[in-house]
């Protein structure tokens, strides 16, 4: 299963849509993961409208729609794959431990979290997390990214794919 994961996406404030590259990779994926702070409603709907596949939590910068109707966490289970989603919170230096804090006790082999808007794939207790970074905004990174995720009967493979 191929899955891209997307978030601090900020639109439209950070930037006015994603690149179009980006958005043929959407297209195209088996799911789509979005960590948090889409912005807005309408983003949201556009993002599912390109791939109804799209597994998404609510982040600290969404609009009071998206909080009604996006969780804050979610824990699926995908190809043997325990994952748990979460947008973190807080400074952004430090935020795997505060994240893994929030899911320690869900069992999960992967975190995809966001927040930060700076990519990391690392591993912390023998649960592997992923922050795909920003692929609208640089505060707090060089540059621009997302993440694509091959998830195959209970292995993890994650590319950090920078724009």
């Amino acid at each position: 299963m191929r899955a891209v994961v997307l978030s601090d996406t900020h639109i439209p404030r950070r930037a006015r849509d994603l690149p179009e590259e980006l958005w043929k990779v959407i297209e195209v994926a088996d799911i789509v993961f979005h960590c948090g702070d889409f912005v807005s409603f309408d983003f949201y709907l556009e993002l599912k409208a390109r791939n109804p596949n799209l597994r998404a939590v609510y982040g600290n910068m969404d609009e009071p729609e998206l909080v009604e109707t996006l969780p804050e966490v979610e824990v699926l289970e995908l190809e043997g794959v325990r994952i748990g989603m979460y947008h973190g919170y807080g400074a952004p230096f430090g935020i795997e431990k505060k994240v893994l804090g929030k899911l320690r006790d869900r069992d999960v082999d992967l975190i995809l979290f966001g927040h930060s808007h700076r990519a990391v794939f690392t591993e912390i207790d023998g649960v592997k997390l992923l922050n795909p970074g920003s692929p609208t905004d640089r505060i707090f990174a060089l540059k621009r990214s997302y993440a694509v995720l091959e998830l195959a009967e209970g292995e993890i493979k994650a590319d950090i794919i920078y724009l």
